[in-house]
């Protein structure tokens, strides 16, 4: 009978406030991105620790973080949120135009800079009541477990070799050049292998500690290694100090003529083969059968099409 009265007092918004919370470890950023106020998420907080005779989340020095029996509840109320919003969206099937749910997309900057503003435009014309998240994919994204508790719908990137374990979408491939000043004097005296290699190079901050990313990793299994000067976490800042000073750039193609009208840039040919950077989609078995995570795919795939095509 008491667990069957505990239960009772449990509802989907005390679920989904206790997730938020744990997992943002952070009242004031959970009443964000629930679109509450603080002291209405304090007070489902207050309700929470007293249905669960635990505080749930702690201060630890300047951080809060969650308690044993805090921490093992993340995964079953994940669980929770997923299985009622396939309960309800998959039992009467996707309606863009009338449908209510929250699209979570992980996508690497390193994309065209058009691909996201697009991506959102497309989604919010066609789906106008859904919500949109962009999560980044930082060093510390670990977008396995993202997407396995359902954190994030679909991840976005590029890769020598997409992961195993996920289900993996194609979007497209793109040529490798360098991106450099006009002022820059490659410009005007065209570079070998070996200047371009000693050379000052920018590059994007790894992803993860002790992470190469698919340039480097390219040019160890060819015994080589260039001499990176500049590293920076946001890429779409890198084209304008390339701008300004004799940084080299080296991405897609496709990427850099997005600012070759913007900025005093040039786009060169890489004396240095490479594989073509391929760019997919991700996402977990978990999503792979619902109708609305179908549709979010297919707007992330028509709209690398459409780009493609530019």
């Amino acid at each position: 009978m008491r667990d069957q009265a505990l239960f009772d007092k449990i509802d989907l918004h005390l679920i989904r406030v206790l997730y938020t919370v744990l997992t943002e470890r952070n009242v004031s950023r959970a009443a964000i991105r629930l679109g509450m106020s603080q002291p209405a998420v304090s007070a489902v907080l207050k309700r929470l620790r007293e249905l669960a005779g635990d505080p749930l989340l702690v201060r630890s020095g300047a951080a809060m973080v969650p308690t044993d029996a805090g921490l093992r509840m993340v995964e079953p109320s994940a669980g929770i949120l997923r299985a009622a919003e396939v309960l309800f969206t998959e039992a009467r099937g996707f309606e863009p135009q009338t449908a209510r749910n929250t699209f979570r997309v992980a996508a690497s900057d390193y994309l065209d800079p058009f691909f996201l503003p697009q991506l959102v435009a497309q989604i919010k014309a066609q789906a106008p009541l859904c919500h949109i998240e962009i999560h980044p994919l930082s060093a510390d994204s670990d977008y396995h477990t993202h997407l396995a508790q359902g954190e994030v719908d679909v991840v976005i990137g590029n890769w020598l070799k997409a992961p195993d374990d996920l289900h993996m979408g194609r979007l497209f491939g793109d040529e490798v050049v360098c991106l450099v000043s006009k002022d820059h004097p490659a410009v005007r005296r065209p570079w070998d292998a070996a200047s371009w290699l000693q050379g000052e190079h920018i590059a994007p901050t790894p992803l993860h500690p002790g992470g190469r990313g698919v340039i480097d990793d390219h040019l160890d299994s060819l015994g080589l290694q260039r001499n990176i000067t500049a590293r920076c976490p946001h890429f779409g800042l890198i084209p304008a100090m390339v701008a300004s000073s004799l940084l080299v750039l080296t991405t897609g193609r496709q990427y850099c003529e997005r600012f070759t009208e913007r900025l005093p840039v040039k786009i060169l040919p890489c004396p240095i083969e490479f594989p073509q950077l391929m760019y997919y989609q991700l996402w977990h078995e978990r999503s792979h059968a619902s109708s609305a995570a179908k549709w979010l795919r297919e707007r992330v795939r028509s709209v690398a099409e459409a780009l493609r095509k530019k």
